[in-house]
């Protein structure tokens, strides 16, 4: 059966440095660079029905140098909106808020967990009869590609929160016995 791969993109200054980084659209990094390029390296062979990627230049240049041909951007997986607290890190977001946690608390005047649950059920929505074509790529961000693998699996979007996503990874999502599963988890 055919599988979602989730790709994140490589290294940014802002997510080397911990940043939340959302509406900023960044470059990679040289490191992020050579990251997404050996992505291609996991991706070779493999024939898509559709990829789909983040309007952000970070995902757009990762899909390239990965090897990935962009068939659309799709606004539903731009990353998590942070709001006020774009470009902190959460080390300085709990000097003033100590409790503060994106996957229950969201962000003020960014999103909150249920409005990427929502934006990120419509994009499955789209997608899952695309699969009776083959495999889709999407090409995306950590926080909101967290929640693709949680909504995936009919866990809320908090669960996202536990599926670290570290740059330049590929996840496989799919399905076992008729169940959807995640297949592999952050993997280079």
């Amino acid at each position: 059966m055919s599988e979602i791969l989730l790709v994140r993109h490589g290294e940014t200054t802002w997510s080397a440095s911990h940043r939340h980084t959302s509406y900023t659209d960044l470059e990679l990094t040289p490191d992020g660079e050579r990251q997404a390029r050996a992505l291609g390296a996991v991706l070779v062979g493999r024939r898509f029905a559709r990829v789909l990627a983040s309007p952000r230049k970070r995902a757009l240049r990762t899909a390239q140098l990965a090897g990935l041909t962009v068939d659309r951007t799709d606004e539903d997986l731009v990353e998590w909106n942070y709001g006020r607290y774009e470009g902190r890190t959460t080390a300085d977001i709990h000097d003033d808020h100590p409790h503060w946690n994106i996957w229950t608390d969201g962000c003020p005047d960014g999103e909150s967990p249920k409005q990427v649950g929502e934006r990120v059920d419509r994009l499955l929505a789209r997608i899952t009869p695309l699969l009776e074509r083959g495999s889709v790529a999407l090409v995306g961000h950590a926080h909101c590609l967290r929640v693709v693998g949680a909504r995936w699996i009919g866990l809320p979007p908090s669960a996202g929160g536990k599926l670290r996503l570290d740059t330049a990874t590929v996840s496989v999502l799919g399905h076992e016995h008729g169940r959807r599963v995640i297949l592999r988890w952050n993997g280079r």
